[in-house]
């Protein structure tokens, strides 16, 4: 198998720059410099992921920002093995939540089906469902927009799910989905190569 990372396109709407800034160049990042995440290029990164679609335009995703202090010691016990090094390294730490209660804001963010906040109130388990399936699409959105606000971002799942959100989320009742941490790349941002990926060819059927 032959693959070619970065390549000119001519099927693309956006320059190449483009391309490359937000997936082809990007990486998967663990090595941050010290230069400051501000939350002015944390809210532009946000004010580009909230127009990706979404279920009945639910927008479940929440997002807990932790910096360097009490809190941040706090989320490093709830991570495993070496997740605990890279969060306790990372400028800023985000924890990506699901929010169940997402049909509160029905009436303003989907006004096209009247009712349809009253309609799900009392089916709990349908509305967890929709919240995690909407807010991890959401967390892909976020992740480019990260990306576009000039920061680098280093995912992970691996981690004590219902100790972070007894820890954080006792009140609110999110659901913790993933810790991201977002700083400036250090380098290549990461030690090792980039992995291959797989072609379209590979990946699609046409009917």
């Amino acid at each position: 198998m032959t693959e070619t990372l970065t390549h000119p396109s001519s099927s693309l709407a956006v320059g190449d720059d483009v391309a490359d800034l937000l997936f082809r160049a990007a990486r998967t990042t663990s090595l941050f410099t010290d230069e400051p995440v501000t939350d002015e290029q944390l809210a532009a990164a946000w004010d580009l992921a909230k127009f990706g679609p979404t279920a009945m335009n639910t927008l479940p995703l929440r997002v807990l920002v932790v910096r360097p202090g009490e809190a941040r010691d706090r989320l490093v016990t709830h991570m495993g093995g070496g997740n605990k090094d890279r969060v306790a390294a990372a400028p800023v730490s985000l924890v990506l939540a699901a929010d169940p209660a997402f049909h509160e804001h029905l009436d303003y963010l989907f006004p096209a089906v009247p009712g349809v906040k009253e309609q799900l109130a009392p089916a709990a388990d349908v509305r967890e469902q929709m919240a995690r399936k909407s807010a991890l699409i959401q967390a892909g959105y976020l992740i480019v927009g990260l990306r576009a606000a000039g920061l680098a971002a280093g995912p992970m799942d691996g981690m004590d799910f219902d100790g972070v959100d007894a820890e954080f989320f006792g009140e609110s009742g999110w659901k913790s989905l993933l810790v991201v941490n977002v700083g400036h790349a250090e380098g290549e941002g990461s030690p090792y190569p980039r992995g291959p990926r797989l072609s379209f060819d590979e990946v699609a059927q046409v009917l």
